[in-house]
Order: C-alpha cells, then structure tokens, then sequence
C-alpha cells in the first residue's frame, strides 16, 4: 500500500506553492479530501516507518499554535520539481 499518485502530486504541488506551509483545514479543502485521507497521505509521504520503511521525507507536519502545517522539504521540491518535468511532453 501506498499514497495515491494523483494526490501525491496535487498535494506536492500545492506545497511547493507555499514555502511556509498550509494549514491541513486549507489542504483538505483544496484538495477536496478528508482529514484522515490527508493525514494517511502525510504520514506516507513523511518519515513515518510504514511497512517496515522508512517515508520519502517529503514532507513534515508542524505545530503552529493550535493549527498542524504541512511543509514540503527539501527533497520533496525536488520531487515535485522531477514529477513536474517528466509530465511536460518532450517536442520534437
């Protein structure tokens, strides 16, 4: 089991939009999920050890005050930098 592509690349795109976060209430709007959805897909996504695996490290969820951000790291942009080059069709 694994995180959703298409929301993998939604959720790495709206991070990348956003250097100092989004809220995870903001996230699930945007992106048309639920809570739980969003945080399964962060914890898959972060550094969480799932199935016996260590996570990406694409992204780390921050206590702010009383609201959770989702931030992408470093080698998340570089992921969502890479997804995003490999989705643009090569002319020729």
């Amino acid at each position: 089991m694994s995180a959703d592509p298409q929301l993998t690349a939604q959720l790495l795109h709206a991070l990348a939009e956003a250097p100092q976060g989004v809220s995870l209430a903001k996230l699930c709007k945007q992106l048309g999920v639920r809570m739980s959805v969003l945080l399964r897909t962060l914890a898959w996504l972060g550094t969480a050890n799932l199935d016996g695996e260590p996570g990406p490290d694409w992204v780390r969820v921050e206590e702010r005050g009383e609201r959770q951000f989702a931030v992408l790291t470093p080698a998340g942009l570089v992921e969502h930098v890479q997804g995003a080059t490999a989705q643009v069709p090569q002319g020729g």
